[in-house]
């Protein structure tokens, strides 16, 4: 399906910057995305990832900067770039009076797919819409389109995927039938770059995350992400909360922060697995009662608004 690459990142990028006439859409972005990773570009509106996208296709040239992907240079080998490249805008149009079969038979031959039949035929299926081949693509769901729109990205087998918004406005159920998809094309190992404002699902499909405002303020996995950001905060459910807890605690030179919330003590430190256990000792003997301990869990959503509200272009951190 992809060709070896040997060690040198499917998608890379180094100072790359578009700018129209006054406006910097995206600046000095550097990325390394290896084969078979699936790549989270998230932010705002206007933040630059349509653009970052559409540079990375080679349909647009950067204003400076080198880019690479699938061992093709942007800007010098455009054409092998577009033919190892799949592109999912966010508005992807089809031809709603040809059936299903008809479309993707049509982007095939402007492919040049050798088998036009046997790839449109394995693309339905695996989609689960061949029953509905000869149907009119006008007819079809919102979700249905959209998987039919991802399909038509794939028929010339592309070793990179980039997909802009793929569930955008699409209902909860027709959001499953593509995540699911997607995640059938993370397990085929296909380099997959992912923009989306939707953080739950950019948290569950992504093996990294790149937060964009015009620059790139940080990447790294969402669990690391998470943690870099705040740390990890055991919280302590206590029969009784006393105030001399928190300077016991914090008397620890383990424990980073620590405060009390009606009749929980929530400790932020490193390696609670490890640290626990002497914790807890500490807190008995000071007299607390312990009901049960958890730890506070921080989303994805916390990290970017964190990061989208109280960074101003400055780069955070690469993993």
């Amino acid at each position: 399906m992809t060709e070896s690459h040997g060690n040198s990142p499917m998608v890379y990028s180094q100072g790359l910057t578009k700018q129209f006439d006054e406006l910097v859409a995206v600046e000095d972005l550097s990325l390394s995305i290896p084969a078979g990773e699936v790549f989270g570009l998230l932010g705002p509106n206007g933040a630059g990832k349509t653009t970052t996208i559409r540079m990375l296709s080679a349909l647009i040239g950067p204003t400076r900067g080198q880019a690479k992907v699938a061992g093709y240079t942007i800007g010098e080998q455009d054409t092998q770039v577009r033919q190892r490249v799949g592109l999912l805008t966010e508005t992807p149009g089809m031809y709603e009076r040809l059936s299903a079969e008809h479309n993707l038979g049509f982007f095939a031959a402007l492919y040049e797919v050798e088998d036009v039949p046997a790839q449109v035929e394995r693309y339905l299926r695996m989609l689960g819409l061949w029953d509905r081949r000869h149907e009119a693509v006008g007819a079809f769901s919102k979700g249905m389109r959209q998987k039919l729109a991802i399909a038509r990205a794939l028929l010339h087998e592309p070793e990179v995927l980039f997909l802009d918004e793929p569930t955008s406005s699409l209902d909860p159920e027709a959001s499953l039938m593509v995540r699911e998809f997607i995640a059938e094309l993370k397990g085929e190992g296909r380099t997959i770059v992912i923009c989306t404002h939707n953080l739950n699902e950019a948290d569950r499909l992504c093996d990294r995350i790149g937060i964009l405002k015009t620059r790139l303020l940080a990447v790294d996995t969402p669990k690391a992400l998470r943690r870099q950001m705040y740390g990890r905060t055991v919280v302590f459910h206590l029969a009784k909360a006393e105030p001399s807890y928190v300077s016991l605690v914090e008397a620890l030179d383990y424990v980073h922060t620590a405060q009390l919330m009606e009749n929980r003590l929530l400790v932020t430190l490193d390696d609670p697995e490890g640290r626990n256990p002497a914790l807890v000792r500490a807190l008995v003997e000071a007299g607390a009662e312990i009901q049960f301990v958890g730890e506070l869990r921080r989303t994805l959503e916390d990290v970017y608004l964190r990061l989208v509200r109280h960074t101003e272009g400055a780069e955070v951190s690469h993993g």
